[in-house]
């Protein structure tokens, strides 16, 4: 099905708004319903699913009561999101935000606020509130206390405050008003528990969380150093990044959703709401670029609370995710009573790749620590000695096959992203040591990376290719290849390395979009087919700028603006006909676009 012929109940994955606390977000769709909210943390049980399923997952809607054109943006240089009703005899708009709040019992409540209002004429509105506690697994009871709505089941109980009547449905509340121009309704939903009481959100308190909420997202955009062409796209991805930190521990998840498909219908469909080390990594790379010091402080902060970079089993230091909480342990599950978005099933919770073996993340990490000890604050001597133990355990495990970026459940290979990244987790400690005089077996590690580099440019050059390819001793070609440049591994004009871009332009790439490879010539070990994936797109644009293409490079970034979805998000992946597709919005791609967006402004001057 495609996004033309959408099911009932179900809008485009592009069809959403994001807003959040740094501690969980909520997907608000054009037509003013959230249908995704977990409510305390990224990776708690939905409290609204319907993303998932339209009939069981729940949902709280809210837009006006006759036929309306709708129109969303964000409040300006904010996370608040505005969703506009524009109907024949008035105007009204919904803004939904998250306060974000320092203190610890505040911050407990999680408020999520929305505020509704008559702006012109005058507009009947609906509202519906039908929470699905733990991926709608738990049934809750309602009760009605004054203006109060409180939902409780005996893992979660949640309280709605509203400013205009409610009425009881079995357990679900529902509301019907009219609103004259100027006239506002507020309606608030909170967590409650032994350290938070139910607290009524009357309209000037709504209004004052408002200003306070913009202002925190403005305060802290204002520390951007961007000033370049794309200025609004870079802002929105850095709002987006920041929005994906979970503040108690600095942990930065991948997206924040579960579960939606990389083709419809299909079932890659994957939780994503953990610390992939990779991404967070190279979110850190992407906010240091922008001036953002404190969000790559505080996931230095997550690796040494959480990360024991000195254990070395067969598997090695890291695993390749974690809980935002930092537990190790995230066992994958598959929900049968939810039908998946548009039949798109299984629903999964949790996540097996946690045990997968992959030794790229090494190099993410150390990259964004030596960028962290550049850009931000000088390491300390413990971190010191963590890598350099991280780096003595590569230089005698780099040459072992793994499962690869791509996470492919197809065996392990000697992939060259692999060696690549091994290749820059040794470089750039080696980097560090000599900038700062630390003490390193520098020999050691000198040999290990150039026996590194010799073997990529030996084995994983393929001359009937003309090009490097996915694993060692194969023709494959792969995106993940594109990262050749971009770490610096080699000169992106070198004869090969140009050669290369030409075949992944010819083979990988359709209008600017990049596939990550081809399933039927590298058998991955999953059913279906997937779409374009965005960071290759961005990584491509990033190769054709320092290949020097700048008219290329340019072509292909403002193509890729084209297929954001109307806030300037994207999710992993872009289908067929243009509709976004996976885990919404994602990490990978906002990062991406950040970093071809930099350096293709510094190219052209």
């Amino acid at each position: 099905m495609t996004s033309n012929q959408q099911a009932p109940g179900y809008l485009p994955i592009a069809d959403h708004g994001l807003i959040g606390d740094l501690r969980s977000v909520a997907l608000v769709g054009t037509n003013g319903t959230i249908d995704w909210y977990c409510c305390g943390r990224f990776d708690g049980p939905s409290v609204f699913a319907s993303i998932l399923d339209a009939e069981q997952g729940g949902s709280f809607e809210l837009a006006a009561d006759v036929p309306a054109r709708t129109k969303q943006f964000y409040f300006p240089d904010t996370n608040v999101l505005i969703t506009r009703f524009f109907a024949e005899d008035g105007v009204g708009e919904i803004q939904d935000f998250m306060p974000i709040v320092d203190d610890s019992r505040e911050a407990g409540r999680h408020r999520l606020i929305r505020r509704v209002m008559c702006v012109r004429g005058s507009l009947p509105f609906r509202a519906r509130v039908a929470p699905r506690f733990d991926y709608a697994t738990r049934p809750h009871t309602l009760r009605i206390e004054g203006c109060q709505a409180i939902f409780e089941s005996d893992s979660l109980s949640l309280a709605l405050t509203a400013s205009v009547p409610v009425e009881p449905d079995g357990s679900d509340v529902w509301s019907s008003f009219k609103l004259h121009e100027g006239e506002v309704a507020v309606f608030a939903l909170d967590r409650l528990g032994d350290d938070v009481a139910p607290r009524e959100c009357p309209l000037a308190e709504a209004e004052h969380e408002f200003a306070a909420t913009v202002r925190f997202w403005r305060n802290w955009l204002s520390a951007s150093r961007y000033r370049g062409r794309w200025r609004e796209m870079v802002h929105r991805s850095a709002l987006t990044l920041k929005l994906l930190t979970y503040a108690p521990t600095g942990a930065i998840v991948a997206a924040p959703t579960t579960s939606l498909p990389e083709s419809i219908g299909g079932a890659r469909n994957w939780d994503y709401r953990y610390v992939w080390i990779r991404d967070a990594a190279f979110c850190v790379y992407a906010l240091l670029r922008l001036g953002f010091t404190a969000e790559a402080e505080a996931f230095m902060g997550f690796l040494s609370e959480h990360v024991d970079l000195r254990r070395c089993d067969s598997q090695g230091p890291l695993q390749i995710m974690y809980g935002i909480d930092g537990r190790k342990e995230l066992p994958e599950r598959e929900f049968h009573h939810l039908s998946g978005y548009l039949g798109s099933a299984p629903v999964r919770v949790g996540n097996a790749a946690v045990d997968q073996f992959q030794l790229d993340i090494y190099g993410a990490l150390i990259d964004s620590i030596y960028l962290y000890d550049k850009w931000g604050e000088p390491i300390s001597s413990d971190r010191w000695d963590e890598v350099v133990d991280v780096v003595d355990w590569l230089c005698d495990n780099w040459d072992r096959p793994d499962e690869g970026i791509w996470e492919t459940r197809g065996g392990r290979k000697n992939y060259l992203y692999s060696r690549l990244m091994c290749w820059v987790a040794i470089e750039r400690a080696m980097r560090l040591a000599n900038h700062r005089g630390l003490p390193a077996d520098i020999p050691r590690w000198r040999r290990s990376r150039d026996e590194i580099y010799r073997q990529i440019m030996k084995r994983g050059w393929s001359d009937r290719r003309r090009a490097f390819v996915q694993h060692e001793d194969d023709d494959v070609l792969d995106a993940a290849v594109l990262m050749m440049p971009l770490a610096k591994f080699v000169s992106p004009t070198d004869p090969k390395w140009l050669s290369t871009l030409d075949a992944l332009g010819e083979h990988l790439v359709s209008d600017s979009l990049v596939y990550r490879y081809d399933p039927l010539a590298s058998p991955d070990g999953l059913p279906g087919t997937e779409g374009t994936f965005s960071i290759c797109s961005f990584w491509y644009v990033e190769a054709l700028t320092r290949a020097g293409r700048l008219e290329e490079a340019r072509l292909a970034f403002e193509k890729m603006l084209t297929y954001a979805n109307h806030l300037g998000l994207y999710a992993e992946e872009i289908g067929h006909t243009g509709e976004q597709l996976g885990n919404f919005p994602q990490a990978f791609t906002h990062l991406a676009l950040i970093s071809a967006a930099f350096n293709l402004d510094r190219e052209l001057g």
